[in-house]
């Protein structure tokens, strides 16, 4: 008996999913074990192990077409087996899905609704003038006007981008967020680097970020109320450190997770980067590599940015964002000299984390950044 394959839901924030490739076509046996299909989430591109054996006789969403969780993804059955009524149905279905999500709380007449329906607007984006609000046919009339004299291209919002949106939305509007802006005279931390990439072969080598991220998690270790999330009715403390790093990819950003990275080594951490962010922009990261991080490192500096704010990375109460290093005049034992001077700032959740204990960590890590010995120790 055929058997619809919906699609599966591959996070746990995942609404839809986008097929980013088709490893079988129509007509082919599939195994148990087989890849089906690449799938694309909100968080990473997965590929999608079928637990059934059959031929593939029908798929339901074309490659780069992105469809929600549990819609009919594909039908697998026996070779030559009928299945036109579960294709009917999957159908039927579908349609009653986008009808109830276009009707809900929105007023709009018969007729209005089946034109809007015929020519593939969305009701959502018309302001009806009917009677409380109501959607009429000179609305849609009137809205398709004004959009044949819009000269715009447009492009539809990536399941990533659309997920950024949200989480960092809810972020924003729901974590009141105030910042700690500080300097740091790395002159220490660049000495440091040069002298232990000059040991380490090129595949080796260590980034400041490397050296940050091992600090972040230094400090963090000696303020533990800095490694804290909000719950409505409690604190919760990590017993872990896990530090999320931010990485620009293709349509957004994501947030590989460095675990225990007190506990690691600065080699250790940097392979462990590299790897992530190769993986990262190929999207081939594991969801459960991107999850769980008790704090955020954004690091900009690389791209000439002198300061920067950022989100807090919900449900972290804190984000560490990292400017560029510049040479400037600095007094320094009563005389100015040029130093190399770093910009950071520390975005908190007001709700856990007040001013004095952001003000004591950030202390601790400008402390281990401008003499990083102590982080080898």
């Amino acid at each position: 008996m055929a058997k619809i394959i919906s699609m599966p839901k591959l996070s746990d924030t995942m609404e839809e999913g986008t097929v980013v490739k088709w490893n079988k076509k129509i007509g082919d046996k599939v195994s148990e074990g087989d890849i089906l299909a690449e799938i694309e989430t909100d968080k990473a591109t997965q590929d999608f192990e079928i637990d059934v054996n059959g031929i593939l006789l029908f798929i339901g969403v074309k490659e780069g077409e992105k469809t929600r969780v549990d819609d009919v993804l594909a039908i697998i059955g026996k070779e030559g087996e009928n299945i036109n009524h579960l294709i009917s149905k999957s159908k039927k279905q579908k349609e009653k899905k986008e009808e109830e999500k276009k009707d809900d709380r929105i007023f709009i007449s018969p007729l209005a609704k089946k034109m809007a329906k015929s020519r593939g607007i969305f009701i959502n984006d018309i302001k009806g003038s009917g009677e409380y609000g109501r959607i009429v046919k000179r609305d849609i009339e009137s809205y398709e006007r004004k959009k044949s004299k819009k000269d715009l291209e447009s492009k539809s919002h990536s399941t990533m981008r659309k997920s950024i949106a949200k989480h960092l939305t809810f972020s924003k509007f729901s974590a009141p967020h105030y910042y700690l802006f500080s300097k740091i005279c790395v002159d220490e931390l660049i000495d440091l680097r040069k002298n232990l990439n000059e040991k380490l072969s090129y595949e080796e080598k260590i980034s400041f970020n490397d050296i940050i991220i091992k600090a972040v998690a230094l400090s963090l270790k000696k303020h533990p109320d800095m490694n804290v999330s909000w719950d409505e009715e409690k604190v919760l403390y990590h017993s872990n450190i896990h530090i999320g790093v931010a990485v620009a990819v293709k349509d957004g950003l994501i947030v590989p997770v460095i675990r225990n990275a007190d506990k690691k080594s600065l080699l250790q951490i940097s392979k462990d980067i590299k790897d992530k962010i190769s993986r990262s922009k190929l999207k081939k990261i594991q969801p459960e590599e991107i999850e769980n991080s008790t704090f955020t490192v954004s690091n900009l500096g690389m791209y000439g940015i002198e300061s920067f704010t950022s989100i807090i990375n919900t449900p972290n109460s804190s984000i560490l964002s990292v400017g560029s290093i510049m040479r400037i005049p600095i007094v320094k034992n009563s005389e100015i000299k040029i130093g190399n001077i770093m910009k950071i700032t520390l975005s908190c959740d007001h709700r856990i984390i007040d001013g004095v204990i952001g003000s004591k960590y950030i202390d601790s890590l400008i402390k281990f950044l401008e003499d990083p010995i102590r982080i080898l120790l």
